[in-house]
């Protein structure tokens, strides 16, 4: 019988059937993050219990740590604690951490696929909703709780209930200045935040299959933003070419094997999904987010909607909320709204391949007047590449803070913050009320459009500057 991609991975981490729909799973990696680990080792120290699997967990800081040039715990106070229980709970256990000063220190999602903790076919969880992000290399990951990274420690298990499965299959030529971060937005904005309600999302196509690994991650990053808990895609050459060699991927000794595996994680010919759904990337334009969820989003070159238009009362007063919060007008062109922030970074759009293309629209350009504009690199071997490449430069010549690796002001748990009533323009994956600030106001698009709006102080059409 032909079988999806999920089903494979399913099928392979059943630990016991649980015969109600759930089953007992198999967790091959888990990722810990400072924010929600401290209870799950407390509650472990209260059940005289011991971390199961040392090997297969990891840490790291990233949510509340500075992203503050030659940062240290006392760059941002209310964080030190957190750091500090991170150390303490990690060397007790014997988990390794990567520590503020540490090379391979990162954002979570940015550095399990960099360091190859996460492969193809693998089971992977931290408690961060995002931990989908992983799911470009063609592994099944999720985000969990508090309680449940305790059962992971414990356990290197969870019970889980079989989602659903959905495919959306991406078809035509993505034009110059449409990027992946253009196509998940578009799909969220032709179908809603909970169009992915109860499924596991496979990305397909022949437009998901042209996109460099690193867009992948894009993609399967807003998955939750879709609705879904979890987005994955085939695995193919570039796949495998991609986690080869990295330092946590198979030795040489099991390399062969491992290649001959990675190679049937795809879905089979003739698989069943229980829905599917079609985009076609020639009708995708730069997209940017105009409300308080990424649903609001519209091509650089519309509108912002008529809440009168709307038959629908309830639809009426969620828009008229959203642009009473974002402070836009009915039928408002999306092109010239100023800003005050330009932000690159997050777990979304701050690998090397976002940074490349946000340096192609800076360079020889700066950022206009009375902008403050930044880029927090998703991880310091992020930072140590671009910076080897001369794109940390072509940044700082352009105006732009060049800062340390962190969430930064994609949470604001950390500093960071975006002012009340200020306007940023953001690569990061939500734009909710209050998510860069107490009544901070924030546009979501792609590193080369964020560049764009930079330069010139509003929002623009990077079409414009590109060569």
């Amino acid at each position: 019988m032909a079988k999806t991609l999920f089903e494979k991975i399913w099928s392979a981490h059943v630990i016991r059937d649980l015969g109600d729909g759930r089953a007992i799973i198999h967790i091959d990696r888990h990722v810990l993050q400072e924010g929600t680990s401290p209870q799950a080792f407390d509650g472990l120290r209260k059940m005289g219990l011991k971390v199961r699997n040392v090997d297969q967990t990891y840490a790291v800081i990233d949510h509340s740590v500075s992203s503050q040039p030659g940062r240290t715990d006392a760059s941002f106070e209310p964080s030190r604690y957190r750091m500090s229980k991170m150390r303490d709970n990690c060397g007790e256990a014997g988990i390794e951490l990567f520590d503020i000063h540490d090379p391979r220190q990162g954002i979570t999602h940015v550095v399990a696929p960099e360091l190859g903790i996460t492969l193809p076919g693998t089971t992977l969880v931290c408690a961060d909703s995002h931990t989908a992000t992983n799911g470009g290399i063609g592994g099944w990951a999720w985000g969990i709780g508090t309680t449940e990274v305790r059962h992971v420690l414990a356990n290197q298990a969870l019970i889980q209930r079989k989602p659903m499965t959905m495919r959306v299959i991406f078809t035509g030529e993505l034009a110059s200045g449409v990027y992946a971060k253009d196509l998940i937005l578009y799909l969220i904005g032709q179908n809603g935040i909970a169009a992915g309600t109860g499924h596991v999302v496979e990305y397909a196509g022949p437009a998901i299959e042209r996109l460099p690994v690193e867009a992948r991650l894009t993609i399967c990053n807003m998955s939750i933003e879709f609705g879904a808990r979890a987005g994955l895609i085939g695995v193919d050459q570039a796949t495998i070419d991609y986690v080869l060699d990295r330092p946590f991927s198979p030795s040489d000794a099991t390399r062969e094997q491992a290649i001959a595996h990675w190679r049937t994680l795809r879905s089979d010919p003739g698989a069943i999904f229980d829905r599917e759904i079609h985009v076609d990337c020639d009708r995708i334009r730069p997209q940017v987010t105009w409300g308080t969820t990424p649903q609001d989003v519209t091509g650089v070159d519309g509108c912002v909607p008529v809440p009168a238009d709307m038959a629908d009362d309830d639809t009426r007063r969620t828009l008229e909320r959203a642009l009473a919060y974002i402070d836009l007008k009915p039928g408002q062109p999306i092109e010239g709204v100023p800003i005050d922030i330009a932000f690159i970074g997050s777990c979304t759009n701050a690998r090397l391949s976002d940074l490349e293309e946000a340096a192609k629209v800076l360079k020889g350009r700066h950022v206009a007047d009375g902008i403050r504009a930044m880029i927090v690199p998703g991880s310091t071997g992020v930072k140590r590449a671009a910076e080897a490449r001369g794109l940390d430069r072509i940044f700082i010549d352009a105006g732009f803070e060049w800062r340390e690796s962190s969430c930064s002001m994609c949470v604001a748990t950390n500093g960071d913050v975006v002012a009340p009533g200020q306007r940023c323009i953001s690569t990061s994956n939500r734009n909710f009320e209050g998510r860069q600030g107490p009544n901070s106001r924030t546009h979501l698009a792609s590193p080369a459009m964020v560049a764009a709006a930079a330069v010139t102080g509003w929002i623009t059409d990077v079409r414009r500057l590109l060569p």
